[in-house]
């Protein structure tokens, strides 16, 4: 879209433009405006810049009578401009102190999923030869969390940004089934000990993917039917492997069993249907597809959290129960963590984290091409008269923003209580 130079003075109602100072210089939430106002014009007229940038295409036809003033009438509006000008500025560095406050909150959490994600690699290492250690450790990494997911007032669902190594794979997938699986519970009306049980069995339900060979794990064509049935044995190998330890508890066995029957009878290992499957080993399912489709052994088929959500519900009817998918659906928010977005104004943004208290207001981080990435903001949609118009695929982005947002291949969570 071709731009052209105008000078401040020239510009006019309507027109939409681009400032071409940086982000500081100037009181506007974006450099990107549509002059919609007198008090607008006024102060671009007074940045002191040379020209602006002219979008004749994105240009609206707005009409308002501006009455001639007198010499005293002149002297009281310059005055109001000022303070509004002052008080548009207070306004930009308080969101900028709010986006500071939301990026140490993202920190504190990712450094607290970094550390859960350790010991899930610790213990995962240590099954086959201290499987006792690996339970006792698990036990306590759960009940930690159990302890925030149950006693928050509300939670917080966090995006992180992690890398994905292709061996960390499994240890991302276990903790992110797992947390999301005890919050599915929590909103589901399970006790406390149902949820730990829940936690536990999640986290070791594809143990026995260990004793997969790595070369199918990764395949990203078609398996053959012998790789494929190799692949089903995982189920198999995961309860040879926790019945090397007497305090794995029994209730958590059916998870790692059945995490991968279906209502319908379709699924495997052994075609159940309906009652037939535990009723916390169909909770896991359910997340366990939900990962599953946004990390795809083929990363090019990988959904986004809000796709992945929207196909279950569309196309896995009958397959999984339809209150759990309900139930998840609400949790997760109709714009769950990772969603890339347009807002009302026309800005990209990107979901960071979602309260179960306010799920059509998540905070999301803008996509701002003159604001350097480690400030872009991070504001809450409540705190502004912005909505979500509509949900982008991250394959439709133009390459500057997907760098920009980072839109991770790994879509983790991390749940934070926020008392009441």
């Amino acid at each position: 879209m071709s731009a052209l130079k105008i000078k401040p003075e020239q510009v006019k109602l309507g027109y939409a433009i681009k400032l071409p100072s940086g982000w500081m210089k100037h009181p506007f939430l974006s450099s990107n405006m549509l002059v919609e106002n007198e008090q607008q014009l006024h102060i671009i007229k007074n940045l002191e810049l040379d020209y602006v940038y002219f979008f004749p295409e994105k240009s609206k036809q707005i009409t308002l009578d501006i009455a001639e003033r007198s010499a005293g009438e002149e002297i009281e509006f310059n005055s109001k401009m000022s303070e509004a000008q002052t008080k548009m500025l207070a306004d930009k560095m308080r969101r900028i102190e709010q986006a500071k406050a939301h990026r140490r909150d993202i920190q504190k959490t990712e450094k607290a999923f970094n550390h859960s994600l350790n010991q899930v690699r610790d213990l995962m290492k240590q099954v086959s030869s201290r499987p006792l250690n690996a339970i006792t450790e698990a036990s306590q990494l759960i009940s930690q969390l159990v302890e925030t997911i149950v006693n928050a007032e509300s939670l917080i669902l966090h995006l992180i940004s992690s890398g994905n190594k292709d061996q960390e794979t499994l240890y991302y997938h276990v903790l992110n089934v797992s947390i999301v699986s005890m919050m599915l519970a929590r909103n589901l009306g399970f006790s406390a000990a149902d949820i730990k049980i829940i936690g536990i069995g999640a986290l070791f339900h594809d143990i026995g993917k260990l004793k997969v060979p790595s070369q199918i794990l990764r395949k990203t064509t078609p398996l053959t039917a012998p790789e494929q049935n190799l692949l089903k044995m995982h189920t198999k190998f995961g309860t040879d492997l926790v019945s090397l330890a007497d305090t794995f508890p029994l209730e958590a066995w059916p998870i790692i069993e059945q995490h991968h029957e279906y209502l319908d009878g379709t699924g495997y290992p052994k075609a159940l249907k309906n009652e037939q499957i535990n009723k916390l080993a169909h909770v896991v399912a359910v997340v366990n597809e939900f990962d599953n489709l946004c990390h795809p052994a083929d990363p090019a088929k990988a959904r986004s959290p809000h796709h992945a959500l929207a196909y279950m519900y569309k196309s896995m009817k009958g397959k999984l129960d339809d209150t759990t998918m309900r139930v998840m659906i609400k949790m997760m928010g109709v714009y769950p963590p990772g969603t890339v977005v347009m807002l009302s104004d026309q800005r990209i943004a990107m979901v960071m984290s979602v309260n179960s208290n306010s799920l059509l207001q998540p905070n999301v981080m803008i996509y701002e091409p003159d604001v350097p990435r480690l400030e872009a903001p991070i504001i809450s949609l409540d705190s502004d008269e912005l909505a979500i118009s509509k949900v982008l695929s991250v394959a439709s982005l133009p390459e500057r923003v997907r760098e920009y947002l980072n839109p991770r291949a790994q879509v983790s969570y991390y749940v934070q209580g926020k008392p009441g």
